[in-house]
């Protein structure tokens, strides 16, 4: 399956310039949704990727992330920006290209010395992921590795992340 035609491209999203790949075309359809969540599972058992836990991060890591989780037989944590969370948290504060942000677990989330997976739909300059990978190890986890739906590898975010298997289906 063709998973690049069920990606919608908009251009001058969020700002002028920038070209954003709307993944809500591929959520709506159902075959492709199917035929996405699949083949991920799949190719994260082919990389020998056994989680304990998938975590995926805020917003749209959320969707790919549970099915996924689902499919491996795996629990799954969200990670979120500062203050979405009603119990205690860890969290880390990370640079961006105009400041800083912030993400957070639950304390409770995540047990010491669980292998985790880190899923979103995108990875572009790395910057979430990486924060990512530094809170799950902060707190004593293994980090197995990461899984994107699209990769814009023009940005090179993967120079960015631990030395661990890197799984992206669609690359730009």
């Amino acid at each position: 399956m063709d998973l690049k035609s069920l990606i919608r491209d908009i251009p001058d999203f969020p700002k002028p310039g920038i070209l954003f790949r709307d993944i809500t075309t591929l959520l709506r359809d159902p075959e492709g949704l199917h035929y996405t969540i699949d083949f991920f599972t799949k190719e994260c058992i082919d990389a020998g990727l056994q989680a304990d836990y998938v975590i995926g991060m805020e917003s749209r890591g959320f969707i790919f992330g549970s099915l996924l989780a689902y499919k491996l037989g795996s629990g799954f944590i969200p990670v979120r920006k500062r203050g979405k969370l009603p119990a205690a948290v860890h969290s880390i504060e990370y640079e961006l290209e105009y400041g800083t942000d912030c993400l957070e677990v639950h304390q409770d989330a995540l047990q010491l010395g669980s292998r985790v997976l880190i899923v979103d739909d995108l990875i572009a300059t790395g910057g979430t992921a990486s924060a990512t990978a530094k809170l799950v190890q902060q707190i004593g986890c293994e980090l197995v590795g990461f899984g994107f739906i699209i990769e814009l590898r023009d940005l090179q975010g993967r120079k960015h992340l631990p030395d661990v298997p890197i799984i992206s289906l669609i690359e730009y």
